[in-house]
């Protein structure tokens, strides 16, 4: 059994004025998605990356976690361009911090990866207790 949810999709459907994204997580040989809409910009699409991912993440965990995206960004480190995301629990106040590097100009993925890697240990102790 996997410890983690793994990425298997990242969908985007852009309208004139919406952007809708659709992430799908795979826990235990089971598909999980999460989707989240928002302005269609460029300077909105991490949030709504992210908010998709929480949506999936909660998925994943039943509902076990009730999730709030506090702070997500994409910033220069070194010579890399690195996704950062601050979760926050909302039962508990709890907040975590993930990050990735983003490979390839792949931003999007880096995105999901950074709000998994901030959630990561907590998901795998709700889903191995």
């Amino acid at each position: 059994m996997r410890q983690r949810p793994a990425i298997v999709k990242i969908a985007e459907k852009s309208e004139t004025t919406e952007t809708t994204v659709t992430i799908t997580l795979d826990w235990n040989d089971e598909e999980h998605h999460g989707t989240a809409s928002g302005p269609a910009d460029d300077s909105h699409r991490p949030r709504i990356i992210g908010e998709a991912t929480l949506r999936a993440v909660e998925s994943v965990t039943e509902g076990a976690l009730d999730l709030d995206l506090a702070a997500i960004a994409t910033t220069p480190l070194g010579e890399l361009q690195v996704a950062m995301a601050q979760i926050g629990v909302k039962a508990t106040g709890e907040l975590f911090v993930g990050t990735a590097m983003v490979a390839e100009s792949d931003q999007e993925t880096a995105t999901v990866k950074a709000v998994l890697d901030a959630l990561n240990r907590r998901i795998t102790t709700l889903l191995t207790a």
